[in-house]
């Protein structure tokens, strides 16, 4: 009897330690919609704001946008700068609504992406997607890295997608090195193509925000793997790429990479040709499986 009783003391501990994946999974699923909602309300309060105040109330003081052209603005005062090379803005009423959310296991990191519309003054309009990484603090949740991309006109899908919910992850998990995953997803293109790596690093639940051309996302890592691969050489790359800095949730299922893509080949007057700012959303699916994009 004591023997059993010293068992059943130890799966106790063991169960009070560490919370079941079923635990996991239903704070997961809140954080996911807690997530959604607060990206769906910070939206709906920019369309009534004039200028950037509604939609830099989404970041965080060191968020950090891409500005093609100029790398990096990094920290909310910089990027409020970056945005007011624009002088329209002060006056435009910019709203969004998210179309999916993805969260990490231990709740405290995610990602959503949607569409936004900017209305200037002059009554014209302008079609936006976006995609934001998010970190929630004590006052709820704040962007830490943001971009939007132009779309073409046209009729996209605005329902709401079911959340990307995690595998079963302990709430701090060791995880394998997201810069070294930037890196490998870089050095297979010089081998086996652009394409081909971006359908090796991918799944199906990959998205990419398309270019211009594109009203809605591209999803599946094939198709994005055919939308980069145009221009491309076959068994290489005109790119090459790696992270400047990683954040990665203590479940180490969520992690977002921060850095510059460089070209391979200098300009045709022999100057070397800008860096291009990138971040992208990883994520693995299970504590065995390896890094793989989710959202850029």
């Amino acid at each position: 009897m004591h023997v059993i009783a010293v068992a059943a003391l130890a799966v106790w501990m063991l169960a009070g330690a560490t919370p079941a994946p079923a635990q996991t999974t239903a704070l997961a699923r809140q954080r996911a919609d807690e997530l959604l909602a607060a990206d769906k309300a910070l939206g709906s309060a920019s369309a009534k704001t004039d200028g950037l105040a509604g939609l830099t109330a989404a970041f965080a003081e060191e968020v950090s946008v891409p500005v093609p052209g100029k790398g990096f603005a990094r920290g909310k005062t910089e990027v409020i700068a970056a945005l007011r090379a624009n002088p329209a803005l002060d006056s435009a009423r910019i709203d969004w609504a998210p179309v999916r959310a993805g969260i990490s296991a231990d709740g405290s990191q995610g990602f959503t992406y949607g569409f936004m519309t900017q209305r200037l003054a002059d009554g014209s309009t302008q079609p936006y997607k976006y995609l934001a990484y998010w970190r929630r603090d004590t006052e709820g949740w704040h962007a830490i890295a943001w971009k939007r991309a132009r779309r073409a006109d046209g009729k996209v899908d605005l329902a709401e997608q079911a959340p990307l919910l995690p595998g079963a992850f302990a709430p701090e998990a060791p995880a394998p090195a997201l810069d070294l995953a930037e890196k490998a997803f870089s050095d297979d293109a010089q081998t086996i193509g652009l394409g081909p790596a971006f359908a090796k690093f991918g799944n199906a639940d990959s998205m990419n925000l398309g270019g211009a051309a594109n009203a809605g996302f591209v999803f599946g890592a094939e198709a994005i793997a055919r939308l980069v691969s145009e221009g491309q050489p076959a068994g290489g790359s005109t790119l090459n790429w790696s992270a400047d800095r990683v954040v990665v949730a203590a479940s180490g299922d969520l992690g977002l990479s921060i850095g510059h893509i460089r070209f391979n080949e200098r300009a045709e007057d022999g100057s070397e040709r800008p860096a291009i700012p990138f971040f992208t959303v990883w994520r693995r699916a299970a504590p065995d499986q390896p890094w793989r994009y989710i959202a850029e």
